[in-house]
């Protein structure tokens, strides 16, 4: 496991001299005495505000989830690495607003990211032993972008390994490099997908925003599982290059917040052209640069939203989405019953795809990161070696993955075209039949009690039909069954980001569900 450097390294490594900050440790579910305010409801406008105004520094800023990380993460376990930069890039941020020359409206602010996305100061494991003997040779694009938008790298957040793409019995949460990762609701419980370090970092209010990854689920469940917001962006919208993939055909990278405001505004900075990244350059003209800017309180009204229940396997999920339908008409929208077609033609395809996408995508980045197993054969033989990385499952998705057939296979070939023109008709279809705006699904079901050799006891999610069709895909909070978190997600066609980001925030202003976690051991 990387070893986190204290905040006093961290600020002798900038050359700082910091004000006695108080620790946080007695205030586990808000961050805000050392800072007079509560840190787990300001969004990023109002930090940016007292920024402005001389109330608040970058410097302040950080060193404050800096010292929340150390105060609380040993519960959680969702941050793997703090970056040693992180202090002096804050420092660089307050030297700018003093001058009048801000980045934008994500300078300063500490952000935390998977650790699967390449950056040059930490290593990027993916939570594998066979990976962390070298730094990549430079950071990814999307890292580039945040940099240069003047956001503060606050570290690296765990993740299930290889994003959850090594064993069909995994464990989410779980990597060899940081091993498990415990939802700051209820810590013996699941919290799900393979961001889930990201999802949990930002509930527990560790960083303002993480980001996160998705093949299939990745990003929204994790947000919904520990009460945040996730944007799933369109495929193509945010550059994949130095982020080690699963599938070209369905990754992305996208922003985790407390507030959909946050996860727009870092969805502008992140999202662009990349000639490394053939999928962006489909990025239309008319796709909107400020997302925050687009958030009204009344996009609802005069809406059309399909509701897909799936309803019948959690009577807790059935009940939280009977009242966001409430919420919704309440405000205005015409809420439609769905049911989208084409599901299980869908999985059935996707499945045997992605293990061909994966040996020929990963076997691409390997090649970038000398030093380390330079293919899939190599890692399935170095895991077989580690003492740590089968201790609690398996590799069968490696082993299927290194005997699937080529790119080239006819076979393959008709599995890719068949996953992903159905996922789109069966989002576009429904859309027009019933003249719809977007459509809003149960993100999850309630958290699992965390165990190995099972796999994760899942029982419904929504992401399948955006993640296959490469559309965007929002979860917001939206309830809880006791004490565990349940959202619900807003999903359209594509590069419809503007919309469902629009219409999630006014969704999160009518019937705001979120609450800080109070890092239960258990219940019954």
């Amino acid at each position: 496991m990387i070893r986190l450097r204290s905040t006093a390294v961290l600020l002798a490594l900038a050359g700082l001299v910091a004000a006695p900050v108080p620790a946080l440790a007695a205030a586990p579910a808000h961050a805000g005495p050392a800072l007079g305010f509560d840190l787990d409801a300001a969004t990023i406008p109002e930090l940016q505000q007292r920024m402005d105004h001389g109330r608040l520094s970058a410097v302040a800023l950080t060193q404050a989830y800096l010292r929340r990380i150390d105060a609380v993460d040993g519960k959680v376990h969702a941050v793997v690495a703090v970056d040693p930069g992180a202090l002096r890039a804050a420092a660089a941020s307050d030297a700018r607003r003093r001058t009048g020359h801000p980045l934008g409206q994500l300078d300063g602010i500490p952000v935390l990211l998977k650790d699967n996305i390449d950056t040059r100061t930490l290593p990027a494991t993916a939570g594998s032993r066979a990976l962390p003997r070298s730094r990549p040779a430079a950071d990814a694009a999307l890292v580039d972008r945040l940099q240069r938008g003047g956001a503060v790298i606050l570290g690296k957040t765990n993740l299930s390994e290889w994003a959850n793409y090594r064993s069909t019995h995994a464990t989410s949460g779980w990597s060899g490099i940081g091993g498990q990762t415990n939802n700051p609701y209820v810590l013996d419980r699941n919290p799900c997908g393979s961001s889930s370090g990201s999802g949990a970092a930002v509930a527990a209010t560790l960083s303002q925003v993480a980001i996160g990854t998705e093949t299939d689920g990745s990003i929204v469940c994790p947000a919904g599982a520990n009460d945040v917001v996730g944007e799933k962006p369109t495929l193509g919208l945010v550059s994949r290059t130095g982020v080690v993939p699963i599938s070209a055909e369905q990754d992305t990278a996208g922003p985790m917040a407390r507030h959909v405001v946050d996860a727009a505004i870092t969805l502008s900075v992140l999202q662009g052209h990349d000639a490394a990244d053939p999928a962006t350059a489909a990025i239309p003209a008319s796709q909107p640069r400020d997302y925050a800017a687009l958030l009204r309180p009344g996009a609802l009204r005069g809406a059309r939203i399909g509701v897909w229940r799936m309803a019948g396997q959690d009577a807790d999920v059935d009940r939280v989405v009977q009242d966001a339908v409430r919420t919704l008409t309440a405000r205005g929208a015409t809420v439609v019953e769905v049911d989208l077609p084409y599901q299980d033609q869908i999985g059935a395809a996707e499945s045997p795809a992605l293990l061909t996408e994966f040996r020929r995508d990963v076997n691409a980045y390997l090649t970038h990161r000398p030093g380390h197993p330079a293919n899939l054969n190599e890692l399935i033989v170095f895991n077989k070696k580690d003492p740590v990385e089968l201790s609690k499952f398996g590799q069968e998705l490696f082993e299927q993955a290194a005997a699937a057939p080529d790119a080239t296979d006819p076979a393959y070939r008709a599995q890719r075209a068949t996953a992903t023109s159905l996922a789109r008709r069966s989002i576009d279809e429904t859309l027009a039949a019933q003249h719809l705006d977007a459509i809003v699904a149960p993100t999850n079901s309630p958290a699992w009690k965390t165990t190995y050799g099972t796999g994760d006891a899942f029982v419904l999610g929504s992401s399948t039909p955006a993640a296959v069709a490469g559309y965007p895909n929002v979860s917001v909070p939206a309830g809880f069954a006791g004490p565990l978190p349940i959202g619900v997600s807003f999903f359209a066609g594509r590069w419809a980001d503007a919309r469902i980001l629009a219409l999630a925030a006014a969704f999160e202003k009518a019937a705001p569900a979120r609450r800080a976690p109070a890092f239960l051991p258990t219940i019954g």
